[in-house]
């Protein structure tokens, strides 16, 4: 699959909404910031699409007519780890988290400012790129056969299956995996990435999407909850590169 080249100067940003006004305001706000948007009315349209090139973004709304939109998110993070976010008129707490944990990087509700998701894509943008800035060689975390590379978000299994992380769970993987068997608070936590300002549940339900991927059947939840104090990564960490 081909990459956005990190010389291009201008943002790209995938927009899948069946209704064009939306998308033409959002192409509008993004202009003056040299970002750039293409529109998709489909699912399918925009997994095509994603096949010969990856976006700087994608910004998903959940009711698309060919696929659920929250299917589709699933499906994008299967095979990459460019950050999303979601615009629904759904706007209950239940369905923000739902979104988290399908791997979204930030949940709008619609009405929306055009230039709120536009500031918002510019925050996740600006923290992916300090992560990968702050990835100054190709460093791997190796625990329990597993392997993490902070610089693609790539998390491959002991069988050799990877899954590619949002931005937030990137942040709050590799803060537990710098400071194994370490006890790291909530709000620590949060300031590494994990923070949702719409959502104070965000940092719990990333930890929750994180111990899903890592847990195995019969084996002890490599990410423990202190009571009280915060969460702890049980397990050595050898990092390589």
């Amino acid at each position: 699959m081909q990459t956005h080249s990190v010389q291009s100067a201008k943002r790209s940003v995938f927009i899948v909404d069946d209704e064009p006004e939306i998308g033409n305001l959002l192409i509008d706000a993004m202009l003056q910031f040299e970002m750039e948007g293409r529109v998709f009315s489909t699912a399918a349209q925009v997994l095509d699409a994603l096949q010969r090139e990856t976006p700087d973004a994608c910004i998903v709304d959940l009711g698309l007519p060919d696929m659920e939109g929250m299917a589709l998110i699933n499906e994008i993070r299967r095979q990459s780890s460019v950050p999303i976010i979601v615009l629904s008129a759904r706007g209950h707490s239940t369905d923000r988290v739902l979104g988290l944990e399908l791997g979204a990087d930030d949940y709008v509700v619609k009405p929306f400012d055009p230039r709120e998701v536009v500031a918002r894509i510019r925050s996740i943008l600006r923290r992916s790129s300090d992560q990968v800035q702050s990835v100054s060689k190709v460093e791997i975390a190796r625990f329990d056969n597993w392997a993490y590379r902070p610089a693609s978000h790539c998390l491959t299994s002991p069988e050799g299956e990877e899954t590619f992380l949002s931005t937030g769970e990137a942040t709050l993987l590799e803060a537990l995996l710098r400071a194994p068997k370490r006890v790291l608070t909530r709000d620590y936590l949060l300031e590494h990435g994990g923070r949702d300002e719409s959502l104070d549940r965000s940092i719990d339900v990333r930890v929750s999407r994180l111990r899903k991927k890592l847990t195995r059947k019969g084996e002890a939840e490599v990410i423990r909850t202190v009571y009280g104090s915060g969460y702890m990564f049980a397990s050595g960490v050898n990092w390589t590169g």
